[in-house]
């Protein structure tokens, strides 16, 4: 993807969607990024697999690293904040000290940050909540500072000092936590939900729990149209298929691939446009149910911004 193609945009209902990518890249092969599917699933796969999602000289899973905006009954909700800007990420590979463009991006797309009215956190890993913040002199603050900065409650426990910073299991989850949610509390512009939190006519979040205990989607319904946002419920199209794999990163398997089916199945009862964080290509498609299971439907059309 170039340049120009960073900046993208479709209609659904009376809501405009605004796709922002700050990279595409390999990230991790794929038995450690999906340990449970299993290696001709790729290969007989490689004709669409190849190369949006996946890279089969190196074996390598390749992934977007991207946020969406969505401008909706008069206000501009932003999902998901990407890695942020020179953070301390100690063997997190890219997202240590990466040098995003993130507020670029939004800026060349004519949105300033004080034009925000929401920013929704899927859930807290290092790739969803990076850009909440700034540095200001030294000191990390809201970077949309008119925002309310919708947070699950469950993660923010999980993650947080009452939690211990998600058990102590990776100190990095402490750092995440004290540079790009702390400061969020801080200012006052923390609004924790749980079960679900309507935002306005058209968007509402659910929880979908398993990647992270407090995992959620954003469901879209405007007109006749309607989209899910489901954050890390999928890393790759792989799991459209065979939804019981988890990614090597979901935290509770079972409730992972329960939440993965439930909202699957949703979306291909429903006609749902599914949306999930880190798909390349158009970066959405539709599900179809093929009998116990699910297949690919068309992917969505998306216009540069």
């Amino acid at each position: 993807m170039n340049e120009n193609e960073n900046v993208q945009s479709m209609v659904l209902g009376d809501v405009e969607v605004i796709r922002f990518v700050e990279w595409h890249q390999p990230v991790l092969p794929a038995p450690d990024f999906l340990p449970a599917v299993a290696a001709d699933v790729w290969k007989d796969n490689e004709d669409w697999l190849a190369p949006d999602h996946w890279e089969p000289d190196s074996g390598m899973v390749v992934s977007a690293l991207q946020s969406w905006v969505l401008r909706s009954a008069g206000r501009t909700v932003l999902v998901d904040t990407g890695a942020g800007y020179g953070r301390e990420r100690p063997g997190m590979g890219p997202f240590h000290n990466a040098q995003s463009d993130f507020l670029g991006l939004l800026e060349r797309a004519g949105i300033r940050p004080q034009d925000v009215d929401a920013v929704v956190n899927t859930h807290l890993h290092v790739d969803h909540v990076g850009g909440n913040t700034v540095d200001a002199d030294g000191q990390w603050v809201p970077a949309f500072p008119n925002a309310h900065y919708l947070i699950p409650a469950a993660d923010d426990f999980h993650y947080g000092p009452d939690n211990a910073y998600g058990n102590g299991v990776q100190e990095v989850d402490r750092l995440i936590y004290e540079d790009s949610i702390a400061p969020i509390h801080q200012a006052g512009q923390a609004v924790l939900w749980d079960g679900h939190h309507r935002i306005d006519e058209h968007l509402t979040l659910e929880a979908a729990p398993g990647h992270t205990p407090g995992s959620s989607v954003l469901r879209l319904a405007s007109g006749s149209d309607r989209a899910v946002f489901v954050g890390d419920l999928l890393h790759s199209p792989v799991q459209i298929l065979h939804p019981g794999c988890n990614s090597s990163a979901c935290l509770a398997p079972e409730e992972a691939a329960a939440s993965r089916r439930r909202i699957l199945g949703r979306a291909a009862d429903e006609r749902e446009l599914l949306v999930p964080a880190h798909f390349g290509g158009a970066g959405a498609l539709e599900v179809r149910r093929d009998a116990d299971s699910f297949t690919l439907g068309p992917w969505a059309m998306v216009g540069r911004k």
